[in-house]
């Protein structure tokens, strides 16, 4: 599958796989200059890219598993969804879980995105739904 991808800002980087198999592919930091995010706090991060995503698709942006397990950043809303319709520039809200503030560069990787399909549901109104042994067992109930 062949993604269109323009670069909105001279020093954005296109997007990469760190290996063959890898699943997401490596955003990069697009900055005139370092951000800091406090503990606790979330700064908007521009990776100077704007994506065509095919219709039945969207980009998942996910938190990059070194940057979350060492440096305690990841995307503020845990998984962002880039529609196929948008054009604008993917921003990367990143999210600063730890006691000490953090730096983000210019041409740091902060977040992977995976292209992925979806489904959009009709969704019908009912009175009932089917019973199933769970039922209504919320949490924890399923022996977890």
């Amino acid at each position: 599958m062949k993604i269109r991808i323009q670069k909105r800002k001279k020093n954005a980087r296109i997007p990469t796989r760190g290996s063959a198999q890898a699943a997401g592919c490596d955003l990069y930091a697009c900055l005139e200059q370092e951000v800091v995010i406090p503990p606790h706090e979330s700064a908007m991060i521009g990776t100077g890219l704007s994506v065509e995503i095919p219709d039945g698709y969207f980009g998942g942006i996910f938190a990059r598993s070194g940057l979350s397990a060492k440096e305690g950043l990841r995307p503020a809303n845990c998984v962002g969804v880039v529609d196929s319709d948008y054009r604008g520039e993917v921003l990367v809200a990143l999210h600063n879980d730890s006691d000490t503030q953090r730096r983000v560069e210019d041409g740091e990787r902060i977040a992977q995105l995976l292209i992925l399909p979806y489904i959009c549901p009709e969704f019908e109104e009912t009175e009932s739904l089917r019973e199933t042994a769970r039922g209504e067992g919320g949490f924890g109930s399923s022996g977890a």
